[in-house]
């Protein structure tokens, strides 16, 4: 969904920036629920209030609830077949280059700064242990918030100082 996100709203639409969108992703991360309904929340908000949040989240969500719904119901069926089998790995392929090309486009909105290294390195020493030592979803997850919350508070307080 990010690489649609970033096309739709900032390249055709022009409704958010690339620094925006990394702003969006960010909140739509921290909030529950899938990104696209925080993000089309959040852009629904920003172009047009309440209406525009409420009608942007039940446009998202109405068509694929109902997708969902009539696959439901056909679902042993459908996944009995090859094709739908082969299908659902090369969506599974397709899928990991199209986040890998989200990264891409939103890496250039991404200051160049030691923090940002310092923060990619992290998540990506996270991801890493998550697969090869097996830890468990809510430690790590803690683990993050603090060093989160400790980059944060760290970097505030650095650039105070810098402006002082």
């Amino acid at each position: 969904m990010i690489p649609i996100i970033q096309k739709e709203v900032v390249e055709k639409r022009k409704w958010a920036t690339s620094g925006e969108i990394l702003d969006i992703l960010a909140i739509s991360e921290s909030t529950p629920g899938p990104i696209s309904v925080n993000a089309a929340t959040y852009v629904g908000f920003k172009v047009a209030g309440f209406w525009g949040s409420f009608f942007a989240t039940l446009g998202l969500v109405i068509p694929s609830f109902i997708i969902i719904y009539i696959i439901s119901l056909f679902y042993k069926t459908f996944m009995s077949w090859s094709i739908v089998q082969a299908a659902f790995k090369g969506i599974s392929v397709g899928v990991i280059i199209l986040l890998f090309m989200a990264v891409l486009k939103l890496r250039k909105a991404v200051p160049n700064s030691l923090l940002s290294i310092v923060i990619f390195a992290a998540v990506l020493a996270g991801t890493l242990a998550l697969n090869i030592f097996q830890i468990k979803i809510p430690f790590i997850t803690l683990a993050i918030i603090a060093l989160g919350l400790l980059i944060g508070v760290i970097s505030t307080l650095l650039t105070r100082k810098e402006k002082e």
